[in-house]
């Protein structure tokens, strides 16, 4: 695959490794909304995402309006994991939209809420989370997906829309067909994704070619997996994924996982990061600066308008 050309557009060489350090999951409980805050001003991370639909959102949005500079994204919200803290869609609660189990939220995992979700109903939902983050004072710089559901082919095409129409950069990928089906993309879907990828890198949307996740399956020795993974990067722009938490009994009460979640937090709170990524040769950049780069999205609005991945 030939360089990405974002590289050159943000001013580095197409060997260059650019990294946007990325919190998922702000919002999800008051120990996600601690942990950004403390490594905003730490300074390690680079960006972030914002679960709307959940019960601390409105203390989230509050921390956006007050650090106006915060490279906070909506992190677009279809599932919910948990078995006992719950919550379910902004715009709906009629149960011919899919998206609601039998306990009246959203489906545990991304294959029910992707086979029962419909398409419309999900539209105006996506749509739903970005408005009310903008209503509650937020500046998105992006919009990223929670647990992959808005990027599957049946919901792709409304993504992409969504970010265009409020001119954000989207997680999204270069990926190839043969990368597309292992994703579970059939070979029509695969086919018509890579080109709509090609399409939109021509058009000049920032792309992304990576992506990397901090283990939420182990919670020890995560300084050495930082620094491997750190230094694992490819040349390229990589989204690189930590779910940080501060240790709280909410938090305990709610997430099998805890302990890797307040590991994430303390691995990115480390001096020895900041020390390994300052001299890693890595450029640290965040969503803003790929919002800076996106053009007037008219034209491709208008060609999605008649594509369809599903």
């Amino acid at each position: 695959m030939q360089p990405n050309p974002i590289l050159n557009r943000l001013g580095l060489s197409n060997n260059d490794r650019a990294v946007i350090i990325h919190t998922d999951d702000i919002g999800m409980c008051q120990a996600s909304i601690q942990a950004f805050s403390d490594l905003y001003d730490f300074g390690l991370i680079s960006s972030g995402s914002v679960m709307v639909p959940c019960p601390w959102f409105l203390r989230t949005a509050e921390f956006a309006r007050e650090h106006p500079d915060a490279d906070l994204g909506v992190h677009l919200t279809l599932t919910c994991e948990w078995n006992s803290y719950r919550w379910g869609p902004v715009s709906t609660r009629d149960p011919k939209s899919g998206m609601i189990d039998e306990e009246g939220c959203f489906y545990h995992q991304t294959a029910p809420a992707v086979d029962h979700g419909d398409t419309i109903f999900v539209q105006v939902e996506t749509e739903a989370q970005v408005a009310r983050a903008v209503r509650a004072g937020m500046q998105p710089t992006h919009i990223d997906t929670h647990m992959g559901v808005s990027v599957s082919p049946k919901f792709m095409g409304g993504y992409l829309k969504v970010a265009l129409e409020n001119r954000l950069p989207a997680m999204i990928f270069r990926f190839s067909e043969d990368i597309l089906r292992h994703m579970g993309y059939d070979a029509v879907s695969a086919v018509a994704a890579a080109k709509l990828m090609q399409q939109l890198e021509d058009w000049g949307m920032p792309l992304l070619d990576q992506i990397s996740f901090m283990p939420l399956d182990q919670s020890h020795d995560q300084i050495a997996f930082a620094k491997a993974a750190l230094d694992a990067l490819q040349p390229g722009v990589t989204h690189f994924i930590l779910h940080p938490s501060v240790d709280t009994p909410e938090l305990r009460a709610i997430a099998p996982d805890w302990q890797s979640r307040v590991a994430n937090y303390e691995t990115f709170m480390s001096e020895e990061i900041r020390r390994h990524i300052h001299q890693s040769g890595i450029q640290v950049i965040g969503y803003r600066h790929l919002q800076q780069l996106m053009p007037d999205p008219s034209p491709v609005l208008e060609m999605l308008g008649s594509f369809n991945l599903s």
